[in-house]
């Protein structure tokens, strides 16, 4: 049949003619017919020794390149694996296509090896059901470019997120037409825009306020859009706030840059919040970190305050706080409007005396004890010392890419980003283990750049995969890990308000504090192991990792102190018995 290929062919000759160059994952009985084929082909496998590793580095690489992560899993166990990886990119609006082999179609409702079936037959489906944008299950060979096509589309239209593609194994062998591959090309999107009439109508609020301000989201990418609110918010001297995903959107040397609100947010920045009574949100979904769990205490007040919310999903306009104006609309395209619009209405800048200067007095005041508390000989470490030292010894243009705990809440509150630098962390799942991973995927992404890992020993230990993938992959990721033998942030929350920490330390059977050897680790991996073993080895150690461009894993003994927390969050009422 010389006018037919395999379905697996034709999907690879799909997959190619989207432009997807990498596919993470892992090997199994359902997929490896795919791999074949793959393997002829201009895709490069990533090839990972567990599915949330693989997943992780699909999200990163997504993250870096604005470009579908694509992964491939196996059915069962090997989906299941990738479910925490899978959540963190859909939480995130991370554009990743999630592929899985499934049993053969033809043994459906007999429980053959490995199919998931304790509720409903063959329903692997179902496990990704509650959080990807769509999951589609392959009944019918013809079906499969159709749904591959549909899955591209979804992942990246409107507001981006995962969704999974289960084919049953069989599919994959079975014979299509050779013009099957170029069938369903992928569309060009066009993004909504914002009409005109909104866009004049919210120049005309934003214009009229006496305290207005800008709160940005992730959703914001450098580029025209960044531009444009930097121009606006220069223009009408608006002060700008941003939550944990939209650090280095705008630099954070910019004198009207507040920082975060909520819980990690300095005073200034949630007094800014409360006392607005304009507020122009930005892609953003007011998270309840950055809300001060939605107290109007300590943070936003809408009333008084009037809300301007831009997302382009629909089910965020209005989700925590009611607003004055909501559009969907591609936020982009929705601040050059109103950029043009304000320049209408009022040609000649704005000033708002003593502003900027009490912005910048104060995060200098951030910034500056940081490096002064960062300065210290202590050993271990202090958690800002290995901050400071990181700050100096990286390239400006460094991707940094954190776990969750100080790594993530110390970068995101006092750690400044230069203006060409990146910071990449997981937000809505805040997932530990996302770091090592997602650092492998970024630096696929970004070869000639500078990565860095920083996570804690508990993010290192949940992710071990990373290293040897980063060493075949030849991705000379810098492991920095941040080692406290804890979970250190959790085990602060508890003797905060329980009086003592309990199964939150690691320890070893004599109850010392213990740790594996991480840098051992990384030599037995291939990777170069760096002990941190004084307070001056941090430095030294950085910038011999940085000029072998080779994966190195640096641990860094570290003591457990607290990140300083000026906000509010509602967990620590429920601690001691006080409930809304």
């Amino acid at each position: 049949m010389s006018d037919t290929v395999s379905a697996a062919e034709a999907m690879v000759t799909q997959l190619e003619s989207y432009g997807v160059e990498y596919v993470f994952g892992t090997c199994g009985h359902t997929n490896i017919a795919l791999l074949d084929a793959m393997g002829r082909s201009s895709i490069r496998f990533v090839i990972a020794r567990h599915e949330q590793a693989a997943a992780h580095a699909a999200d990163g690489y997504a993250r870096a390149t604005g470009k579908p992560g694509v992964l491939l899993m196996h059915v069962g166990p090997g989906m299941t694996n990738a479910v925490t990886g899978v959540l963190t990119a859909a939480m995130d609006s991370v554009p990743l296509v999630a592929i899985t082999g499934d049993i053969p179609s033809y043994y459906y409702g007999r429980h053959p090896h490995q199919e998931i079936n304790l509720h409903a037959d063959a329903d692997q489906t179902a496990v990704y059901r509650p959080f990807v944008k769509r999951a589609w299950q392959v009944h019918r060979v013809a079906d499969l470019p159709r749904f591959t096509e549909r899955a591209f589309w979804t992942a990246t239209s409107g507001r981006p997120g995962a969704v999974l593609l289960s084919v049953p194994m069989d599919h994959f062998s079975r014979p299509v037409p050779d013009d099957t591959a170029t069938a369903y090309p992928l569309a060009v999107q066009e993004r909504p825009a914002l009409p005109a009439d909104v866009a004049a109508r919210i120049a005309d609020l934003l214009v009229g306020a006496q305290r207005p301000l800008v709160y940005l989201g992730g959703g914001l990418r450098r580029g025209a859009g960044t531009d444009a609110l930097r121009a606006l918010v220069e223009h009408l001297d608006i002060p700008v706030a941003h939550s944990l995903m939209a650090k280095g959107t705008l630099p954070d040397t910019h004198p009207l840059l507040l920082g975060m609100p909520g819980f990690w947010g300095l005073e200034l920045t949630n007094q800014y919040t409360r006392e607005a009574d304009v507020v122009l949100a930005l892609a953003t979904r007011f998270a309840e970190t950055d809300a001060s769990s939605w107290d109007p205490r300590y943070t936003w007040q809408f009333p008084p305050g009037q809300l301007i919310q831009i997302d382009i999903d629909p089910a965020e306009i209005g989700r925590n706080f009611p607003v004055a104006v909501g559009a969907v609309a591609d936020v982009t395209d929705a601040v050059l409007a109103i950029e043009a619009a304000v320049r209408e209405r009022q040609p000649a800048p704005s000033t708002r005396p003593g502003l900027r200067d009490t912005i910048t007095t104060t995060r200098r005041t951030l910034f500056t004890e940081s490096r002064e508390r960062g300065t210290s000989a202590q050993f271990p470490l202090r958690p800002e010392r290995i901050l400071t030292d990181l700050r100096a010894a990286l390239p400006s243009d460094a991707i940094l890419v954190t776990d969750v705990g100080w790594n993530k809440n110390g970068v995101a509150q006092c750690y400044e980003l230069p203006d060409d630098g990146r910071f990449i962390t997981p937000g809505g799942a805040s997932t530990m283990g996302f770091g090592p991973a997602a650092a492998v995927g970024v630096q696929i992404a970004q070869p000639e750049r500078t990565v860095v890992a920083l996570i804690g020993d508990g993010g290192m230990g949940a992710q071990l995969p990373a290293v040897p993938m980063a060493v075949e992959q030849g991705a000379p990721v810098i492991f920095v890990v941040m080692n406290n033998r804890s979970h250190g942030t959790i085990s602060d929350l508890q003797a905060a308000n329980f009086g003592r920490s309990f199964g939150c330390d690691f320890t070893g059977p004599d109850g010392a504090p213990y740790s594996p050897d991480f840098a051992a680790y990384g030599r037995a991996c291939g990777a170069d192991g760096y002990t941190v073993a004084s307070a001056d080895d941090l430095g030294v150690a950085l910038r011999a990792a940085i000029a072998a461009r080779r994966p190195a894993v640096l641990d860094v003994p570290m003591v457990n102190e607290p990140v300083p927390t000026p906000g509010h969050w509602n967990i620590k009422d429920i601690y001691h018995g006080l409930f809304d």
